[in-house]
């Protein structure tokens, strides 16, 4: 037998991963993503640092933002436009849209990133792509908890020295986590249909953070659209981040519950946004090293 014939070994075939291409655009394969768990707590570690590196307060900027965002807003709408909020006082009113408002910015435009920024480890190594904007709502999950604590202490504090009398809906609290899941599939839907976009087309990345200070002010985060004339509410009533603002607005001070019917349409448009995204997120995954 000829010494230089090669001759085929079976250790070699015994792999710890075979990378195959994705059946389905919309195949999600989370118990691949559940195996790389640890990653996605690195990941996530990650961006709460690398927010905050080379900054001086650190990790108080999570408790400032707010605070100094909801001075802003209450200044500029509650004292000179006249803004009315009924029993409310014009900051908690502010603080409450703000804290579910941010985290599905902050999301969003991360999110709308993942491509780009994440780019030289995508053309290196294999991992689940999901991964990297899983991790990015995560870490923005860790934030809303710090902000929604900010909240709280904002109830407190007009409750014992402003009088404020607030009545929290206690009996629709389980529904917060149900919340911040449906605002995730809006950030993290939108984001990676973004994320996917701007591979080809930077310009949409400037055009994001413009986009979601104009959605900001018709979604009844910082001031109330119940006043506009008839005609503009079919507007309003469209976008359904308005109603998830103030299904969690009428948890946490009791103001007026959203009318079901309009609950459940947010909630399907946000389904549908995630499925889009993750579709379009898919799409792009497999060329988009030859893109960019």
């Amino acid at each position: 037998m000829d010494e230089n014939y090669p001759v085929k070994n079976e250790e070699e075939d015994n792999w710890d991963l075979i990378v195959s291409p994705k059946s389905s655009l919309l195949e999600l394969n989370l118990r691949e993503v559940w195996n790389y768990r640890d990653l996605i707590l690195l990941f996530t570690k990650r961006d709460i640092i690398s927010q905050y590196k080379q900054t001086i307060l650190g990790p108080l900027w999570l408790i400032i933002q707010p605070i100094l965002s909801t001075v802003f807003f209450t200044v500029i709408f509650g004292w000179f436009a006249k803004f009315k909020t009924g029993e409310i006082p014009y900051a908690i009113y502010t603080l409450s849209g703000l804290t579910i408002w941010n985290f599905f910015s902050t999301s969003l435009s991360k999110s709308s990133s993942v491509f780009l920024s994440n780019a030289g480890i995508f053309g290196k190594v294999y991992f689940p792509r999901l991964t990297v904007p899983i991790s990015i709502v995560l870490s923005n999950a860790i934030s809303f908890i710090i902000q929604f604590i900010v909240l709280l202490c904002l109830l407190f504090i007009y409750t014992y020295f402003k009088d404020f009398n607030w009545q929290p809906n206690i009996k629709l609290f389980f529904l917060l986590p149900f919340i911040l899941i449906i605002f995730a599939f809006y950030g993290m839907g939108l984001g990676l249909i973004a994320s996917a976009l701007t591979t080809k087309y930077r310009d949409l990345s400037f055009l994001i953070s413009f986009m979601l200070q104009f959605i900001l002010y018709f979604s009844s985060v910082v001031f109330p659209l119940d006043g506009f004339a008839g005609k503009f509410q079919l507007l309003f009533n469209l976008n359904p981040l308005t109603h998830i603002v103030k299904l969690f607005r009428a948890i946490m001070i009791s103001t007026e519950m959203p009318d079901p019917k309009w609950i459940i349409y947010s909630i399907t448009i946000g389904i549908i946004t995630l499925l889009l995204g993750i579709l379009i997120f898919n799409k792009i995954e497999k060329s988009f090293m030859d893109t960019i």
